[in-house]
């Protein structure tokens, strides 16, 4: 039986927003972004722009509408404006973003970022593939602010860990990875490393991860991810979300970057990984998709976490064991949950067990609650803390006064033209007190 826990409470929300990532460069990989200030002093019409290969992404500003203007190699240009969204009231900044083959625009308007129009480059003709390298290597903006798309939220987050399940700290510091979200769903997001201060409750922006895969080239903005350190090297275990369409693409498997492809110091600046496929069993589960790897090695071996799909959206934690991770073997399924996701291998006093986030399309019983499974995955118990909308995965982190549970939830942003996918706050929990 895993140690007790004591209860959670929400100490804090953090939500920094950004379009241009403060202090990034534009690099290899499909989430750029552009800004320039409006207002005083400024003329107008105003636009910022995107080039590459003939290619041209430009946001414009008139003065009353938001716009994006698609223009190809031949030289013909497509506008595109929203007819409930384009219209803007006093913007201060006006940006341009390509995330995935998503190309947004938006304004800043009462000191909040708002997207006011959108375009799926993959439903245009002739449209360029934003994930081919050489594209991307000649990939140019436009603006006052130049650099790697931002974050308009956070999934998916986890904690950066040791081998054996440890944090990996920077001094006080939790570092952790989180899916930073973009204008929309899976295919706009990215995965990124921060550095919390859970006392002081400050978040500092630190790296963006981007992957090649071995079944197809180009750069993708895969992501939830597990940040491992095994001694002089680091394991990044990451799900395959970056080109996922429930209609076109529904597939979603797991990578592993090791080795010397995952050489230098991923906790600062902009990677590109090369990945191998990390082959998480599925045996006997007719299972359609595989995410959200967590790894531990124990003194027996590898423990691998990890969520497999039925369908898109029918899906339940899973564990695996093997004494290294391409022997792996089905260990337990929870097959009687239909929306659990983000198991998390925790040690509990002198035991692992597995932390996970039951979400509310599960069976009644099993909603909006913090199931503590063993390693057979036989629920033990429920981790008392606050949750949050969405399906907020729990990490326990330690601090000087104790552990503290990071997870997030679904508060979207960016305005009401964008869909699911912008969320959320990273939501800091910690101790009750009696």
């Amino acid at each position: 039986m895993p140690a007790p826990l004591p209860a959670f409470r929400t100490a804090a929300r953090l939500r920094p927003v950004d379009v241009v990532q403060p202090g990034t460069r534009v690099g290899p990989a499909p989430y750029v972004a552009a800004e320039r200030d409006l207002g005083a002093g400024r003329p107008v019409p105003a636009d910022v722009v995107l080039r590459s290969g003939g290619t041209t992404l430009r946001a414009t500003w008139d003065g009353a509408v938001v716009a994006l203007e698609v223009g190809g190699p031949t030289g013909g240009v497509s506008r595109h404006v929203s007819r409930r969204h384009g219209r803007a009231e006093s913007p201060t900044s006006l940006a341009v973003a390509l995330t995935g083959p998503f190309v947004s625009a938006f304004v800043r308007e009462a000191g909040a970022w708002v997207a006011r129009a959108v375009v799926d480059l993959t439903l245009l003709p002739g449209a360029p593939d934003v994930h081919d390298e050489a594209w991307l290597a000649a990939l140019t903006a436009e603006g006052e602010r130049t650099g790697t798309f931002g974050q308009l939220g956070f999934r998916d987050v986890r904690a950066v860990t040791h081998a054996d399940g440890t944090a990996y700290l920077d001094g006080d510091r939790v570092l952790l990875t989180a899916t930073s979200a973009g204008p929309g769903g899976f295919r706009t997001g990215h995965t990124s490393v921060w550095a919390l201060d859970p006392l002081r409750l400050e978040l500092e922006h630190r790296a963006d991860l981007f992957f090649r895969r071995a079944d197809r080239p180009g750069t993708f903005g895969d992501h939830a991810t597990h940040l491992v350190r095994d001694a002089d090297r680091w394991l990044v275990a990451t799900s395959t979300w970056g080109d996922f369409d429930k209609r076109t693409h529904p597939r979603v498997t797991t990578t592993l970057a090791t080795g010397a492809a995952a050489d230098g110091d991923l906790l600062r600046g902009h990677h590109v990984l090369d990945t191998v496929p990390l082959d998480l069993p599925v045996d006997g589960l007719d299972s359609v998709g595989r995410w959200d790897p967590h790894l531990v090695r124990t003194e027996g071996g590898w423990l691998a976490a990890y969520v497999s799909a039925r369908r898109f959206f029918s899906f339940h934690p899973v564990l695996a064991q093997g004494p290294d991770l391409d022997r792996l073997r089905l260990r337990a399924a929870a097959t009687d949950r239909t929306a659990t996701e983000g198991p998390t291998l925790t040690r509990l006093g002198e035991e692992w067990a597995v932390l996970a986030s039951d979400g509310r399309d599960n069976p009644r019983g099993r909603r909006a609650g913090y199931p503590v499974y063993d390693l057979d995955l036989r629920q033990r118990g429920t981790l008392d803390a606050d949750y949050p909308t969405n399906i907020p995965w729990p990490t326990l982190v330690p601090t000087s006064e104790g552990p503290v549970v990071v997870g997030f939830d679904g508060t979207p942003a960016g305005g009401p033209l964008l869909g699911y996918g912008t969320h959320g706050d990273l939501v800091v929990q910690r101790v009750v007190l009696a």
